[in-house]
């Protein structure tokens, strides 16, 4: 069972990933989208849209930090592991605490507001239990996992950092992970489940980076009056603002 939790199935989740990104590129690009819910409710989604991101964001880099530097590394540098510690339970904490918010102001917006209620898919629904429980096992991670049951110091650098960073040898160090505290193994496995699950959910909007906005011409909204019209397809480009039209010449 270890070895297929811990060898096996984070490689599963890697090509499940892969695969349906590719094929939903491929067969669903129409649908490669976060279905935005702004238009039926935008005062809350206002506050907790860019709460849960800029969390999001901040405890990406901790996870960045925690697992793919080196423990020697940082004692090499001089910081101590109780200096480290105290960084990672008091920042990723306060990032923890931020990305619960605004997770949970999300889920308030789309459980309480009717038009948007309606709009959640059961697709949606299952989503967000997956992220909920993985931003919860991460806080329990963060902020009790650094004990086993017997009250022995765990330091998950040594257990689930090792782990992870075997992956990309293809050497994973099954019994690294297999020494973590539960709290971090619950993490990791609920962690792969969502990962797996991207590229059929809204997540997959992830990887989309709308570059081309920044080279689009601008939209612009006109009167739908006659006269405006007229003069829309008389004289100008349809993307001059609205105004500079009368001060044009007519086309000869």
């Amino acid at each position: 069972m270890s070895i297929f939790l811990w060898g096996v199935l984070p490689y599963v989740a890697a090509l499940i990933l892969v695969g349906g990104l590719v094929w939903r590129y491929r067969y669903d690009q129409f649908g490669w989208t976060t279905r935005s819910s702004q238009l039926y409710e935008s005062t809350l989604l206002r506050i907790a849209s860019p709460l849960f991101h800029f969390a999001l964001l901040a405890v990406f880099l901790g996870h960045v930090v925690g697992l793919l530097i080196p423990k020697a590394f940082t004692d090499w540098i001089g910081l101590d592991q109780h200096a480290y510690h105290l960084g990672a339970f008091w920042g990723g904490g306060l990032a923890g605490i931020a990305l619960v918010v605004g997770l949970g102001l999300l889920i308030y917006r789309r459980r309480t507001q009717t038009a948007v209620f309606r709009a959640t898919t059961t697709n949606d629904k299952i989503m967000y239990v997956a992220l909920a429980l993985a931003v919860g096992l991460g806080m329990v991670a963060t902020l009790t996992g650094d004990r086993t049951p017997t009250g022995q110091e765990h330091n998950y650098r040594e257990t689930v950092s090792v782990w992870f960073r075997s992956l990309f040898t293809l050497q994973p160090d099954v019994e690294a992970m297999g020494h973590a505290t539960w709290q971090f193994q619950a993490h990791i496995l609920i962690a792969l489940a969502l990962i797996a699950m991207i590229p059929f959910t809204r997540l997959v909007h992830a990887f989309t980076a709308p570059l081309h906005y920044l080279f689009r011409p601008y939209i612009v909204y006109r009167s739908r009056d006659e006269d405006t019209r007229q003069s829309a397809t008389r004289r100008g480009r349809g993307w001059d603002p609205v105004g500079t039209l009368d001060n044009q010449k007519p086309p000869r």
